[in-house]
């Protein structure tokens, strides 16, 4: 199944003998705690309109744990709250699911990829988010009958960072954040700038068009396959920051048909760790 979709297509699903469950996972990344500015309420922007029958997902409560020391900044959710949450959505293994946000792709590809971890056989995301959708939105909230999706983790590729080290030198390990954060320019969040040696720049905004939307899949898979990408098994892993946006490489590279592995943990994790190296400028090394 493809893993994206487009507004038109989710229209003419949502009118189908049985529906997709849609996933609503507004979200921003928040330089409140540094900045003083008000958290992002993706829940507000949630009630005020949403694609029908869509239910709101929260990425920092139910999309990823709490943050600790050696975690780095969205570790993994607790299966739990995790399973509890996408079940209260409707979600069973048995139904497809469609997940989107405002637009930028990051947090539906953290939700998208969540559930393909955890075992769903079907998930998509609508490309270009919420602004692609021409259809009514409604304000009222949904009360699905609850599913019976059970999260067993596996399914697709986990890293920590000893296996993204060790990718790094043997495969192709793909760092998503911006370049400047790569080369170590600026750092506007973590202890450290710079990027995991070995590792190669690949913005995660390089595989989207100005509207949000991916470019097309042969466009990607050209892209990937100059940065080194083989396609063959096990062979790319990607990290970003704090594991949202790094989720949106891994759903481009699945666009592209090449399979990757994400780690999760990521610069934020890395970066934390004074024993680990730290390579700086335009080169992997």
């Amino acid at each position: 199944m493809n893993a994206i979709i487009t507004a038109s297509e989710l229209d003419s699903e949502l009118a189908g003998e049985r529906p997709p469950v849609v996933l609503d996972i507004r979200w921003q990344l928040s330089l409140a705690k540094a900045s003083g500015a008000p958290e992002f309420d993706g829940r507000a922007e949630y009630a005020a309109g949403h694609v029908p029958g869509a239910v709101f997902i929260d990425l920092d409560r139910e999309l990823a744990g709490a943050a600790g020391p050696g975690t780095g900044r969205h570790p993994l959710p607790d299966l739990a709250v995790f399973g509890a949450a996408v079940r209260a959505a409707g979600v069973s293994a048995d139904r497809d699911v469609v997940v989107y946000d405002g637009g930028q792709g990051w947090a539906a590809a953290r939700a998208w990829w969540l559930l393909r971890w955890t075992g769903h056989p079907s998930v998509r995301v609508l490309d270009g988010g919420l602004p692609t959708w021409e259809g009514p939105l409604e304000t009222a909230t949904p009360a699905p009958e609850p599913g019976d999706f059970v999260p067993a983790p596996g399914a697709t590729g986990l890293l920590d960072a000893d296996a993204a080290a060790a990718l790094a030198r043997s495969g192709l390990l793909l760092d998503a954040r911006a370049a400047e954060r790569y080369r170590g320019d600026v750092e506007p969040i973590d202890r450290v700038g710079g990027h995991i040696p070995g590792a190669v720049s690949a913005p995660t905004t390089e595989n989207v068009a100005p509207d949000g939307r991916f470019l097309g899949a042969d466009v990607l898979t050209e892209r990937f396959k100059a940065l080194g990408a083989t396609g063959d098994p096990g062979q790319v892993g990607v990290y970003c920051g704090s594991g949202v946006s790094g989720a949106h490489e891994v759903l481009a590279l699945a666009v592209a048909g090449i399979d990757a592995q994400l780690y999760v943990g990521s610069w934020s994790q890395w970066s934390a760790d004074e024993s680990r190296p730290v390579a700086k400028g335009p080169d992997p090394q």
